[in-house]
């Protein structure tokens, strides 16, 4: 077993015919949502046991601190927190270095956090702070799917 980029989140090894999947850190069990605290899924965590998986924090590997004020996606594509500071960049930054991560392991599949302002896979908050979603995807589950980087939410880990 070796460590993650992502403090000792373990990497579980698989085998060499398997490449890695990227598993949002916070569905592993590791706590960097912008609350500082962990989204563990149980059917991640058990996926993490049967095939080998790289823990990843787009928000923190983008620059972000732990815990960070909640973020979300405006109606003209920018990373806003609830009160007002644009930080589309740290995203923005986080979402190429996953990527970077993904090319260089070779991981063709990844796991997100779904509604998340970088992971979300199918959806994602209006913008308007009031919990309100709607169909749409973060900025690093984008960016994987133009690197061509099959991507699913915890929600949809059965397929695997």
């Amino acid at each position: 077993m070796s460590r993650s980029p992502i403090g000792s989140t373990p990497v579980v090894e698989g085998t060499a015919a398997e490449p890695p999947i990227l598993v949002s850190a916070c569905l592993l069990g590791v706590a960097c949502n912008h609350l500082g605290r962990a989204s563990a899924s149980d059917a991640v965590i058990e996926l993490s046991r049967t095939r080998r998986v790289v823990p990843v924090c787009p928000e923190t590997m983008g620059g972000l601190p732990t815990p960070r004020p909640a973020a979300e996606i405006q109606a003209d594509g920018r990373v806003t927190t609830s009160d007002g500071v644009d930080v589309t960049d740290r995203y923005e930054r986080g979402a190429r270095a996953t990527v970077e991560l993904a090319l260089a392991v070779g991981a063709r599949e990844a796991v997100l956090k779904e509604r998340s302002p970088s992971c979300g896979c199918h959806q994602v908050y209006n913008g308007s702070f009031s919990r309100t979603r709607m169909p749409g995807e973060g900025v690093t589950a984008r960016a994987l799917r133009q690197a061509g980087v099959e991507v699913r939410s915890e929600e949809d880990v059965s397929d695997i």
